[in-house]
């Protein structure tokens, strides 16, 4: 039996030990990767027959490379995120935001590495489910199925005032009664808390992008909807789950339907999940046919589905999805995750071992090419992440393909001109390279922006 198929999972054993071991990777690349729990012993001194190695190594290698999940680890807890507040003067109170910022939410507003948004909504139901699932669609075993983002949960103080964009009169069928039809209606004041104070407080704040993705399930899908129909620009995607589009009678069904057939929605994403919430005995055929209270929730989700499909002309990039397996409460999970693959359905890179292993410029054409694709979907400039690019560069460059860890550090550079790391890589390559000159150059200009030891010390070396 092959030694791979008794290797169990042990916390002490390290990615980077085996690729340490069977590649050329240099330590301060995989230091800097943290570490990784994997399965294999030593991948150098196992059974595994050269030829299935060849194969499992690039992509090993690639999982390094593309990152792996950072969680801030302080002693003995682990934290994904922060508990920031902000004043509103459009609501008259103090509201606190759960905030996560990816690889270890070391960056601020200045930081060289800037991620898109996600703004969250019942943030402390959902806070959770939603960062680990960006996580790893973005980062994880090298996936790169949607782009790491920062994420905003915005916790409630007045769940029936904020997620209802219109005053409702008493419906005691579906729950409303005379306190809460005195408080409805607060949504617009609401968003206007999310426009005018809170992205402008996060964008100070935090090292963001101009993408911007809210997210909504049950009321919260009901304003995500009227963000959607009332606020169209004000995000770039649209995650609506389960909302509730009975309110006010089916009235803002209807001005939903009105706007959607008078208005363009061109470069926008609208994703709507429909939960199973009929009774036993009823189909998704039998239940358009109905007009029993108990059904209301479902209908009029089906009846906005099929609104919205039925107008092509208004430029909306639109999917929607039934779960017949889901009700309410478990369907926002699974929807989010769906609704990200679609968003982001053209955001992955997909990478062949041809590809990775050959020495021509391939690679790093595509590499640059499908930025440049990205770059039109989101609608301004999209630089691959620093860090990727830099363990490109390292890899290449120990595997002795120099042209082509030449360009992926020159990419860097020219991406990230404020950055210390950039051309403290660069100089790594020339001293590899034997050019003297030029690695003296970038140590000097990685100096200029930040001074480290260790720097100084490789430019002293060749002063020498």
């Amino acid at each position: 039996m092959p030694a791979w198929k008794n290797a169990v999972f042990n916390e002490d054993v390290y990615l980077e030990d085996v690729l340490r071991k069977a590649t050329d990777i240099p330590d301060t690349m995989l230091s800097a990767a943290g570490p990784c729990v994997t399965f294999v012993r030593n991948l150098s001194h196992n059974n595994i027959n050269l030829n299935m190695k060849n194969k499992i190594l690039p992509f090993l290698v690639l999982a390094l490379l593309f990152g792996t999940a950072a969680i801030a680890q302080t002693g003995n807890k682990v934290i994904i995120g922060t508990i920031d507040s902000i004043q509103s003067k459009i609501l008259n109170e103090q509201r606190k935001i759960w905030v996560y910022v990816p690889n270890n939410g070391s960056g601020d507003a200045s930081s060289m590495q800037r991620y898109p948004v996600v703004y969250l909504l019942d943030g402390d139901a959902h806070f959770y489910s939603v960062v680990g699932m960006i996580q790893q669609l973005s980062q994880v075993n090298g996936n790169t199925i949607c782009p790491e983002m920062i994420v905003v949960g915005i916790p409630n103080t007045d769940r029936n005032r904020d997620l209802t964009p219109t005053h409702t009169a008493v419906d005691r069928s579906m729950g409303i009664d005379s306190a809460f039809s005195e408080i409805s209606g607060g949504g617009e004041q609401f968003m206007a808390f999310i426009e005018k104070e809170l992205m402008p407080y996060i964008d100070a704040t935090y090292p963001t992008q101009p993408y911007k993705t809210l997210i909504g399930h049950s009321f919260g899908g009901l304003m995500v909807m009227d963000a959607l129909v009332n606020h169209t620009k004000l995000f770039n995607s649209y995650i609506c789950i389960e909302p509730g589009m009975w309110w006010d009678k089916m009235y803002f069904l209807k001005t939903t339907e009105k706007a959607l057939s008078e208005n363009n929605f061109a470069g926008t994403t609208l994703y709507l999940g429909i939960a199973n919430t009929m009774e036993e005995g009823m189909d998704i055929k039998k239940v358009q046919n109905d007009s029993t209270i108990e059904t209301r929730q479902i209908r009029s989700i089906l009846t906005l589905d099929q609104y919205i499909k039925s107008q092509k002309q208004n430029g909306l990039r639109y999917e929607s999805k039934y779960y017949s397996n889901d009700d309410h409460s478990s369907v926002p999970m699974i929807a989010s995750y769906d609704a990200l693959r679609f968003i982001f359905e053209k955001y992955r890179f997909k990478l062949s071992r041809k590809e990775f292993m050959d020495s021509t410029m391939v690679f790093a054409d595509k590499y640059e090419k499908h930025y440049a694709d990205v770059s039109q979907l989101f609608g301004y400039k999209v630089n691959p992440p620093e860090n990727q690019i830099n363990g490109m560069g390292y890899r290449f460059l120990h595997m002795k393909q120099y042209d082509k860890a030449n360009r992926f550090f020159k990419m860097n550079v020219d991406n990230y001109p404020k950055s210390f790391n950039v051309y403290d890589a660069y100089g790594d390559y020339f001293e590899a390279t034997g050019n003297k000159p030029k690695a003296m150059e970038n140590f000097r200009k990685a100096l200029s922006v930040q001074e480290s030891a260790e720097t100084r010390k490789k430019l002293e070396k060749l002063l020498k």
